[in-house]
């Protein structure tokens, strides 16, 4: 059996048993995992379509970016498909800081959010928001789906597998 590069394995979230602390742990959780899948992939198989479908493993997280900024900090998407497709000239050190940087933004406009039943703050968007609780769950939801996606394509990217 060939040698496969192989990351270390982190085990999910050891949380206190707060509510709160539960959601943003297991979130915080699967954000450091998919920053790890994407950080240090070749370029450019980062950027290269892996499946029919041509999702690429830099995609998927310029994707998580938009889906951050949106969920969190009420940012504008216009068009979901096209933020599978990061810019030309972004590589991978440039798409995982991005990500990270949207990621402490989040974060701290969580820390502003004490009651998971009331909207999520989001300023600049009109119309009604969605419970804190609910879009840190569809959070949970959308990083793992993707992380999963990732881990398939850095493994066919460069045989790296582990969370």
């Amino acid at each position: 059996m060939p040698n496969t590069p192989r990351r270390k394995d982190a085990p999910p979230p050891r949380t206190a048993n707060d509510e709160a602390d539960v959601l943003r742990g297991f979130l915080d959780y699967l954000r450091v995992s998919i920053a790890a899948k994407v950080e240090g992939a070749p370029e450019p198989q980062a950027r290269t379509p892996m499946v029919p479908s041509g999702t690429s493993l830099l995609g998927v997280l310029h994707h998580l970016t938009a889906v951050e900024g949106a969920t969190f900090l009420g940012e504008q998407v216009g068009d979901w498909q096209a933020t599978f497709r990061p810019d030309p000239q972004d590589g991978v050190a440039d798409v995982v800081a991005r990500y990270r940087a949207t990621v402490d933004r989040a974060n701290k406009a969580l820390d502003a959010c004490a009651d998971l039943g009331a909207p999520l703050p989001r300023p600049g968007r009109a119309g009604s928001s969605p419970s804190v609780r609910w879009a840190l769950a569809h959070m949970i939801e959308e990083t793992g789906r993707h992380a999963g996606h990732a881990d398939i394509l850095r493994e066919l990217i460069d045989g790296a597998t582990g969370r």
